[in-house]
């Protein structure tokens, strides 16, 4: 991921707070103009394998209606500015805190200051991280068949391996550039839940097949997508994702694990998993081995029905719409922990091999 230097990204703050103070010395009204964070505005190249913004974007112009926004854009930047210079750091909860210094202009939810925060990142094309804030979550869980090569506080280089952790794991820091790999795995498998990722570790599923296990606890965050980016890229070996035949886990999952997703599209480029390709659990899956379900809620049939319309990348993928309108047709929607039906030892034994005797079959 290319990095901009500290004062690049200073320099960004400082010419866009002067452009402003000069139109308001000229009596004009100052604007700012942000790219619209949304499915309506990427488009799906299959060739470079994430979405890409098309263009469009907003224009805020300071008046009585958005002069708060406006002021709460301008002292995060200032912030931003502060933490950069000074090298420091701030988490996106602390920021909103901090923001109950700014009298009227103060933040009343951290929604708001998370959407001002990722505006300002867009206005820039820079990621939160070189703004100086980090999330609060963390990124993810590795074991199985790799070595981590990090820096201490004091910069000396210590190698951490993912198979000394005994029933536990290695936790994804929420900064992943510096990070050097060494490994012999054949594979990296990405999971959806704690619970399946704590099923494999427990049956020794990496050791077993010489893989890489990945938990993204849910959504994967930035640091955990931009981790399996490049650690497939470094060790140059097949990503697989596991997640739960759902909506939810088809598209907020796998498909912003592998091209991103509309509001953060200024940035797809660098935080997603082209390489990745569906493992399961598919709609196809439940009726092979007989897995019991449940049925389909609104939220996931609307979220079916306007990923046919509207994901341009379900739209280019005709595999993903069949399995889409399968699932529809069904009516129902089925967890990874399904396969315990059969035994706990079901899903390694029987489910995954087979699947990976096949991966030229799995959706794209």
């Amino acid at each position: 991921m290319a990095k901009l230097k500290s004062s690049s990204v200073t320099k960004k703050i400082t010419d866009n707070a002067k452009e402003i103070h000069a139109k308001i010395l000229k009596s004009k009204s100052p604007t700012m103009v942000t790219p619209i964070r949304s499915l309506s505005n990427v488009k799906y190249h299959p060739k470079t394998g994430y979405f890409e913004m098309l263009g469009k974007n907003k224009q805020r112009t300071l008046t009585v209606n958005t002069v708060k926004t406006f002021a709460q854009s301008l002292k995060l930047m200032s912030l931003s500015k502060e933490l950069i210079e000074t090298n420091d750091m701030a988490t996106k909860r602390e920021a909103y805190y901090i923001s109950k210094n700014w009298g009227q202009a103060g933040f009343s939810e951290q929604t708001e200051s998370d959407t001002i925060m990722d505006d300002v990142e867009a206005m820039f094309g820079v990621n939160r991280e070189q703004l100086g804030f980090t999330p609060e979550e963390k990124g993810g869980d590795i074991a199985g068949k790799l070595i981590v090569i990090d820096t201490d506080n004091k910069g000396n280089k210590i190698k951490i391996d993912c198979t000394k952790f005994g029933s536990g794991a290695y936790s994804i820091p929420t900064e992943v550039e510096n990070l050097k790999f060494e490994g012999e795995a054949k594979f990296i498998l990405a999971i959806e839940t704690a619970g399946m990722f704590q099923r494999l570790v427990k049956y020794d599923y990496w050791g077993k097949t010489k893989s890489i296990l990945v938990n993204m606890g849910g959504v994967p965050t930035r640091a955990c997508r931009r981790f399996i980016r490049r650690l497939a890229e470094s060790l140059k070996v097949p990503v697989y994702a596991f997640v739960d035949g759902d909506p939810y886990g088809y598209f907020n999952i796998y498909r912003t694990l592998k091209v991103g997703s509309g509001n953060a599209a200024h940035l797809n480029r660098f935080f997603c998993v082209p390489s990745v390709h569906f493992l399961g659990v598919t709609p196809q899956d439940i009726i092979t081995y007989d897995l019991p379900t449940h049925p389909l809620k609104e939220v996931d049939i609307k979220r079916a029905k306007d990923a046919l319309k509207n994901d341009p990348f379900v739209k280019h993928h005709k595999p993903w719409q069949k399995a889409i309108n399968q699932m529809l047709k069904m009516g129902v929607r089925v967890e990874q922990q399904a396969f315990a039906k059969h035994g706990l030892d079901f899903v390694v034994n029987k489910y995954l091999p087979a699947k990976l005797r096949n991966t030229s079959k799995f959706l794209p």
